[in-house]
């Protein structure tokens, strides 16, 4: 059976991500089937716009797409499995295609939206719809698990306003959907009973500019993220993860005390090679941006192979062992040197030789 479903339906083209079991978490087959069904879109005069959800597992939406599979990443290294390359190469390639795309690419962000899901979902062209509910929760948590926000993150959360994106690039903090919105991270909130209307309406032109001005009109709604800017913005404008972690557990209230206490919980290592990501991705290309992020998470994976890899221990503790217990290298923020960031940004290929050497 399909992970992803496909049908034409007036003059939209629907995609439903149906691993309802696994939260849809992006898999290779998945990765590969939206891949083709865009591609194949793209030329089809049928098709005016592109409309993705997910199954939750009572039905239609309710979850959207809870990120890559990371079971596989963890089981790839264990058995040298040579699809690991392909599934970051095939994914950050979608992820160009969804930003690229010449046609309109509705999004329904309900439910999960984490990680791969972002990168499924924050890439649309200016005529496309990123729709979150009140039901939204929405993350890029990738330093618990000893990575980095990948999938174009660096680019999209370089683009939030003020140092919105380093602040949840850092922390991997959960936000709602009118966070989401405030983040610019969505175009507007939908109540999760009337989705399916929506969803429906789109096979018709007039359907998708009735929602696309809805959404234009709506007054944006309040978010907790947007009332704790300044403090944000403040904290992790700072230089370096330890400025930052230091001024926030110097800092009385309890918002500060909580954060750096998070802070503390990720990935040391990875909390420097994120701060230097989204800054680096601020002045690039989303292309420019996913053939940096590749050459860092193969170094993800083979800089420290197999075992000894930082990814690797972070999903072991977070989600196979469970014993969130990760053993980090280094143990603490203070002891990662400017060195062992700058390693990740070293491509190993050649600019001609490049996997995503082909994209704009």
């Amino acid at each position: 059976m399909s992970e992803v479903v496909t049908e034409i339906r007036g003059s939209a083209g629907l995609i439903t991500l149906d691993r309802p079991r696994a939260m849809n978490a992006l898999s290779l087959e998945m990765i590969r089937g939206l891949t083709a069904i865009l591609l194949a879109w793209a030329d089809d005069a049928r098709v005016q716009r592109v409309a993705v959800r997910g199954m939750g597992r009572d039905g239609p939406f309710g979850t959207f797409c809870a990120g890559g599979d990371i079971r596989f990443f963890h089981q790839a290294v264990l058995d040298g499995d040579p699809r690991l390359e392909d599934f970051f190469t095939e994914e950050y390639t979608l992820n160009h295609l969804i930003h690229a795309y010449p046609k309109p690419y509705v999004v329904f962000m309900d439910g999960v939206v984490m990680g791969g899901g972002m990168g499924i979902s924050a890439h649309g062209s200016d005529e496309s719809l990123r729709i979150a509910t009140e039901r939204t929760k929405m993350a890029m948590p990738e330093t618990a698990i000893g990575l980095f926000p990948d999938v174009g993150g660096g680019w999209f959360l370089a683009r939030c306003p003020g140092h919105v994106g380093e602040y949840l690039a850092l922390t991997g903090q959960v936000i709602s959907g009118a966070d989401a919105v405030a983040a610019r991270l969505a175009d507007g909130v939908l109540d999760s009973s009337g989705l399916l209307a929506a969803w429906e309406a789109l096979a018709s032109a007039d359907g998708y500019e009735a929602l696309r001005e809805r959404l234009r009109q709506a007054t944006p709604p309040a978010s907790a993220l947007a009332a704790r800017r300044a403090d944000i913005d403040h904290f992790f404008g700072l230089p370096t993860v330890p400025d930052i972690v230091s001024a926030l557990e110097g800092d009385a209230s309890p918002w500060a005390r909580d954060t750096a206490a998070l802070l503390r919980k990720r990935s040391p290592l990875m909390l420097h090679l994120t701060l230097e990501h989204v800054r680096r991705a601020r002045h690039m290309t989303l292309a420019a941006d996913l053939r940096m992020e590749r050459d860092m998470v193969r170094h993800c994976f083979r800089m420290r192979p197999g075992r000894d890899g930082e990814t690797f221990e972070g999903i072991r503790a977070l989600v196979i062992d469970k014993d969130h217990a990760p053993r980090w290298n280094p143990a603490r923020i203070e002891d990662v040197t400017p060195e062992m960031v700058q390693a990740f940004f070293a491509s190993p290929w050649p600019p001609h030789a490049h996997p995503l050497r082909g994209l704009d």
